[in-house]
């Protein structure tokens, strides 16, 4: 078994059997759908991965099993995914490099690129052996119109029309998120969870460092912020809720103490918390498993770039908050 690391912001018995099973994204591809248009599959990074290993020629058609799961328009620093290549009696298993090499050669999605594989036991799953996961999300301050913010920045971080948040306040709020709690006022309809207590490790707000792709006369007005996320798993949605709650704190329509009152509510249809940060600005930055420590420095196994206009929720008005609506992606959890 093999576990894979991809870039890009899109068995039988004798028989030998690799397993790759994670894969980043970078400041780009998405995990999960990346296009739906009337009735038509949706295909996503899976799909793309699944389609290259065909060429392996594996005994059995390959499936990837995808650690975390995102809506379009997402991206993925690093994610993870495991799968099984049989190969026919007599032929060795594919070696991590070759693997990774082959992958490479035939994936079709120009935003997909697999960056390693691992070899991991036979019973590894990419999804439930994930011992924890970390979100960011990019805000921009001081973007009056979408025009005013860098072509490359513009599907990478929320644009906000203020100049000021109140990061203080956001960070007190952040607080009341810590520990455990049911999450239940976070959740979007359609989360295939059983229980919404999760555990939130760390929620933090701090300064991001300029955006090399802001002209210096726009980066004095311009500011950027990075909201991070780390539990074991999260909520359908869970991420870009809290993200767009906290916001309206650091804008001063919610109060810190309001926050613990929406967490304690468990109501999900409450007037704040059906706001959903647009999901342009998410990234999925680090899936870590134990015993797995090359993971902890490189993004865990494939990136993706979202590219393409079926491939992203379109951008509003720089402060797009989305309302939730009746038909989430199945299957997604952020």
């Amino acid at each position: 078994m093999l576990l894979l690391a991809a870039a890009g912001t899109v068995s039988g018995p004798g028989a030998p059997t690799s397993r790759p099973p994670s894969f980043p994204g970078n400041p780009g591809l998405e995990n999960g759908v990346a296009a739906v248009r009337g009735a038509q599959r949706a295909v996503g990074v899976q799909n793309y991965l699944e389609e290259a290993a065909e060429r392996l020629k594996s005994v059995v058609p390959v499936k990837f099993v995808i650690s975390s799961r995102t809506d379009a328009g997402v991206h993925a620093l690093s994610n993870a995914a495991h799968l099984d290549v049989q190969r026919r009696s007599g032929q060795p298993p594919f070696s991590p490099e070759v693997l990774t090499q082959a992958l490479n050669t035939h994936l079709k999605h120009p935003a997909i690129r697999v960056l390693q594989a691992f070899r991991v036991h036979s019973d590894f799953h990419a999804r439930y052996a994930a011992t924890s996961r970390t979100y960011l999300y990019r805000l921009a301050t001081g973007c009056p119109r979408p025009d005013q913010l860098s072509v490359f920045e513009r599907n990478r971080c929320w644009a906000l029309r203020a100049d000021y948040l109140d990061v203080a306040a956001m960070q007190e709020a952040a607080q009341h998120l810590l520990g455990t709690h049911d999450f239940s006022a976070f959740q979007s309809a359609g989360s295939p969870s059983t229980s919404s207590v999760r555990t939130l490790r760390r929620a933090s707000v701090s300064p991001d460092p300029a955006s090399p792709f802001v002209l210096p006369q726009e980066s004095r007005r311009l500011r950027f912020w990075t909201l991070e996320f780390e539990s074991q798993s999260f909520l359908y949605r869970q991420v870009r809720r809290m993200t767009a709650i906290l916001v309206a704190v650091g804008l001063g329509t919610l109060t810190p103490t309001e926050v613990k009152v929406i967490l304690e509510s468990r109501d999900p249809l409450g007037r704040h918390q059906t706001r959903v940060a647009p999901a342009h600005g998410l990234f999925l930055k680090s899936v870590l498993y134990e015993g797995l420590k090359d993971l902890a420095g490189n993004p865990s196994c494939a990136q993706q770039e979202n590219q393409g206009p079926e491939g992203r929720e379109t951008p509003g008005q720089p402060e797009d908050l989305r309302r939730e609506t009746s038909d989430p992606k199945a299957g997604g959890l952020e």
